[in-house]
């Protein structure tokens, strides 16, 4: 298998994690390369990342990636358990991607644009949407130790780096005790650990500007 990927993207870390979580095997086909990302553009004209290329099928979308890492290649841990479990397990991983990931990346990716062109008001509107999320995630992790139970699930891949950058850009407040101490506990997972580690070297990447922690 190749992964295309680089290791500062928020959807690249969330398939590296499901990947180091089960020790797969794979080929990291670095988009840092240029090579990388020749191949990459021959593969999927929308350039868009993470792609795994696996006996030659191409696999797009970081949860589409998970599922089929599961189905074709599976290891000790079940990221994506069966019946009811598992559909929660899909539903919070889709809450992470579209309501932490999404308007995080609408206020980092405004800080790119020309000044004369950026989107106050989206940014706003993507400001007011993790204000909205934050206390919903807060609440359902009441007794739970992972997002979804006690189990470390894709949902749990999708949450770590969408709220390690979601912090950076707007940070979760103080009064958000079980958000905080949850994404604590996802940087201290040693799968988590080394997409981080891996990032480090290009923190200065982010336009706002990398906190001094993490």
């Amino acid at each position: 298998m190749k992964l295309y990927a680089h290791p500062f993207s928020s959807y690249s870390q969330k398939v590296l994690i499901a990947l180091y979580e089960n020790a797969t095997l794979f080929e990291y086909r670095n988009l840092e390369e240029p090579a990388a990302n020749a191949e990459l553009a021959a593969l999927w004209p929308l350039k868009r990342f993470p792609v795994l290329l696996d006996d030659g099928r191409c696999i797009l979308e970081s949860s589409t990636i998970v599922a089929h890492l599961q189905a074709h290649h599976p290891g000790p841990v079940s990221l994506i358990p069966p019946g009811d479990a598992g559909l929660e397990v899909h539903m919070l991983d889709r809450v992470f991607d579209n309501y932490v990931m999404t308007p995080m990346q609408k206020v980092v990716l405004d800080a790119l644009r020309p000044v004369a062109d950026r989107d106050s008001y989206g940014v706003a509107e993507a400001r007011e949407l993790l204000n909205q999320i934050y206390p919903w995630l807060d609440q359902r992790l009441e007794g739970r130790h992972w997002i979804a139970g006690a189990d470390f699930t894709l949902a749990d891949c999708a949450a770590a780096p969408s709220l390690f950058y979601a912090d950076w850009a707007h940070e979760i407040p103080a009064g958000y005790g079980r958000l905080r101490a949850y994404r604590a506990r996802l940087l201290n997972h040693p799968s988590i650990v080394r997409v981080v580690e891996e990032a480090r070297p290009f923190r200065h990447y982010f336009p706002l500007g990398a906190p001094a922690r993490d």
